[in-house]
């Protein structure tokens, strides 16, 4: 009996992030930079890493600001504040060609982890699930699917509600196939996953340039 009410404890103090800022931050990192940097952009030659925070950036009105872009709050250890977001430079020589960064999800069985390849201009150039829990991990992970989200930007995610996991019928979004219906819990995480990375990339790298106005 006590070692129960000790395990609930615990889990309680892991879900209230505030109660421990050192558990706050969880952050999302590539496995192997190195290896996955080359793999992820070909062409590239290296890359410098920038970590960022919404803390350190902007604060709360930042933090209100993403959330309202998002249509959604942040909530859980993934999404506090004080998350240090990891993103690559690319580098071709001297010269920066793109970026990669990723973010962290809450899936239907487990944490979700997205990243988007961009280039300067802050299109899609590939998609990469680096951790997925889920029965249809194996239909989330093909290339059929990853490739759907090529060529998108975040001016294209502006009216996917990822509350809801509706758009415009017109939406390029809304060409997103979903491999695994019986999975849609998952399917709508990974799109809030990737509309989020945008945000946060606009934010942090791109200077608001899809911020309409809000």
């Amino acid at each position: 009996m006590k070692q129960g009410i000790i395990f609930l404890l615990f889990c309680l103090f892991l879900a209230d992030p505030a109660t421990h800022p050192a558990l706050a931050a969880v952050g999302c990192d590539l496995n192997d930079p190195d290896r996955d940097v080359k793999r992820l952009f070909p062409g590239s030659t290296g890359y410098k890493t920038h970590y960022m925070s919404i803390d350190k950036q902007g604060g709360d009105p930042q933090l209100r600001r993403i959330e309202q872009r998002l249509g959604d709050s942040f909530q859980g250890l993934y999404e506090t504040v004080d998350v240090p977001y990891t993103i690559y430079e690319i580098l071709n020589g001297a010269e920066k060609i793109g970026y990669i960064h990723g973010v962290n999800q809450k899936g239907h069985y487990g944490g979700i982890q997205v990243f988007l390849v961009l280039d300067l201009d802050g299109i899609i150039k590939s998609f990469y699930l680096q951790k997925l829990t889920s029965r249809a991990a194996t239909q989330f992970r093909s290339a059929e699917f990853g490739k759907q989200f090529e060529g998108l930007s975040l001016a294209d995610f502006d009216a996917y509600d990822v509350v809801t996991g509706k758009t415009t019928a017109t939406g390029r979004v809304n060409r997103i196939n979903n491999p695994a219906p019986e999975a849609a819990d998952d399917f709508r995480a990974v799109l809030r996953a990737a509309k989020k990375n945008l945000i946060l990339m606009d934010e942090f790298v791109y200077g608001n340039r899809f911020l309409n106005n809000i």
